[in-house]
């Protein structure tokens, strides 16, 4: 099971949260940057349903995979404030 975790810092004049160097939109607050990535990482744990999924390589190949619904990762926000 994959792990992801959401960590809040200060960003473009306000705070955000940040996952794998991908940051959110800016909150004009550390407490609201908290709630929303609280909130983001409750429902990454949500599970979907179990669904097909194709998609094309870098090489031009394209593949069918099945998704499960139940796969999802484990979460936590790192607040470093």
């Amino acid at each position: 099971m994959s792990h992801v975790t959401y960590k809040i810092v200060q960003h473009d004049g306000g705070w955000a949260y940040t996952v794998n160097g991908v940051f959110s939109e800016p909150f004009a607050s550390h407490a609201a940057a908290l709630g929303a990535a609280r909130r983001v990482a409750a429902e990454q744990r949500v599970p979907g349903r179990t669904e097909a999924i194709e998609y094309e390589t870098e090489d031009g190949k394209w593949h069918t995979e099945t998704a499960a619904g139940s796969d999802r990762p484990e979460t936590d926000v790192e607040d470093s404030a």
